[in-house]
Order: structure tokens, then C-alpha cells, then sequence
């Protein structure tokens, strides 16, 4: 039976594979795709205007047991009731709940009412970071761009109360790629990062996918071979394989496939790399 760690695992997998094909990088789409992007974004002025906490929260619902969807509203209730401090705490109890049931787009919005009242660097960053889980996570693309224009407001408000600190560049420059009209600048930006710190996991990681999403898969390489060396993640592990792969190292795919499903220990993850690992041998 696989264990609640194991399942976020391979979510996230799945949910950054599909994030990095979905990725509108300058230079790589054509004008039809261009234009069909500029009407979604159209579209999205009145859909993401409805994209508010009690929304994200009847979705989320839907995903949880009724033990959990029964705890969660009876603290959404006791918070309408309440004022001040009491508030407060009630917002960060939310926060975790969601946070524990890894459903970050309530938790987004909850750690950014904390953040407006506790306006401290830690807070605007883990709002920053919930909103980007939460547009990683939205399959809707006509909601994506309400979540990363907050992700990009919240990191935007980190950096500015610890102006040194890279983690907001970062979820910046990672939300810039992804959702605006200038990619570039957040491919600089994450390039700043690394100049800055050539180990730093989080940025060589999105360089990494960006380059794999361009087809420089050398350059990709190189950028999970930073982060491999520092880290287990399993993913970082799966990118490297598929980033061989892709060039035809097929043994040094093959390890890679390996190490991923080492570190996943997850039965669906197995089967798809023996697939592979199969593949790859003939």
C-alpha cells in the first residue's frame, strides 16, 4: 500500500511532466499557438476573477474523505465567527490542513490572508510557493494565470522585505517562463540565481526543465547532475534519465531510470521504468 509521501512523489512527476510540455517558451511556439494562448488569455479575464478561497475550496473538498471535508468546514465556519488574534490562528490551522492533505491552492490563499496581517519575508514566500504549487497542479488553463499573477505578487512582496534572498527570484523567474509574454526574463532571472549560487537546487531544477523543453538536453543534463548530486529527489533523477535518453546515452538513461525508481519505491513508477529500462536494452 503506498504511503501518503509516495503518492506526492509520483504526483509530482506526473504534474512536472505535464507542466513542462505545457510550457510557452519564446521562440518555441507558432503563431497559431501564440494567438490561441492570447485568446485563453482573454477568456481567463472573468473566469480567474472568480478564482477566490472558497472556490479552490469546494474543489478541493472533492478530493478529500468526509472526515477530513467535515474538519475542514467546521474550521471555516468557526472562522467566520471570529475576529483578531483568534482569527488568525484559524487561518494557519487551515493553511496546514491543506498543506497536510497536499492541496495547495486553499493553503495559497490562506497563507496569503496570514501574510497580509503578519507581513513577515516567510510568510509572503509560503504563499508565494503554495501558489505555484497550485498553478502547477491546475489542469484548468483559463484559471492558471489568476494563480500566477498572485505567485508572482507574493514572491514580489518576499523580495522586497529580504532583498538578498534568492528563494523569491527563483518563484519568480520560474513564474515569469511559465506565464508571461516575456519568458525570457524569468530564464534570466533563474541564470542570476546560479551566478550567484551554482549548487542552488531550486534554480539549476527549472533550468533544467526549461532547457529539456527547448531541447537542450545537454544543457538539462548538466543542470540535474547538479541537482542529483546534492539530492534524492526522484524526479530530478527521472529527468536526467528522460534528458539521456533523448540523446541516445542509453546506458547512462538506463541508471538513471534505475536511481528513479530507487528513491520513488512506488509499484506504478516501477512498472513504467522496467518499461522503459526494457525498451532501452533492445
Amino acid at each position: 500500500m503506498l504511503n501518503r509521501k509516495q503518492v506526492v512523489v509520483v504526483g509530482l512527476v506526473v504534474v512536472l511532466m505535464a507542466a513542462l510540455y505545457s510550457l510557452d517558451i519564446k521562440g518555441l511556439t507558432t503563431n497559431s499557438q501564440k494567438q490561441q494562448a492570447k485568446t485563453n488569455q482573454h477568456k481567463a479575464g472573468d473566469r480567474s476573477s472568480r478564482v477566490t478561497l472558497e472556490s479552490v475550496s469546494i474543489l478541493g473538498k472533492q478530493t478529500l474523505n468526509e472526515e477530513l471535508t467535515q474538519q475542514i468546514t467546521y474550521l471555516e465556519e468557526a472562522l467566520i465567527k471570529t475576529s483578531g488574534m483568534e482569527r488568525l490562528q484559524l487561518q494557519k490551522q487551515l493553511a496546514q490542513r491543506w498543506d497536510d492533505v497536499n492541496i495547495p491552492a486553499p493553503s495559497a490563499f490562506y497563507w496569503e490572508l496570514i501574510a497580509k496581517e503578519e507581513n513577515t519575508y516567510t510568510n509572503w514566500l509560503m504563499a508565494g510557493d503554495r501558489f505555484t504549487s497550485a498553478y502547477q497542479y491546475m489542469q484548468d488553463t483559463l484559471v492558471q494565470p489568476a494563480l500566477i499573477q498572485k505567485a508572482i505578487l507574493a514572491y514580489q512582496k518576499a523580495e522586497a522585505l529580504r532583498p538578498t534572498s534568492l528563494d523569491p527570484k527563483i518563484g519568480l523567474g520560474v513564474a515569469y517562463v511559465t506565464g508571461s509574454s516575456d519568458p525570457m526574463k524569468g530564464i534570466l532571472l533563474l541564470r542570476d540565481v546560479v551566478k550567484e549560487d551554482p549548487k542552488n537546487i531550486k534554480a539549476n531544477m527549472s533550468l533544467g526543465l526549461f532547457s529539456m523543453r527547448t531541447g537542450q538536453y545537454e544543457k538539462a543534463i548538466a543542470r540535474f547532475k547538479v541537482v542529483t548530486s546534492q539530492t534524492g529527489q526522484s524526479e530530478a533523477w527521472f529527468y536526467l534519465a528522460s534528458s539521456y535518453e533523448n540523446i541516445g546515452m542509453k546506458e547512462q538513461a538506463i541508471a538513471a531510470y534505475i536511481k528513479t525508481k530507487e528513491l520513488a519505491t512506488d509499484p506504478n513508477l516501477d512498472e513504467f521504468v522496467d518499461r522503459k529500462v526494457k525498451e532501452l536494452k533492445k
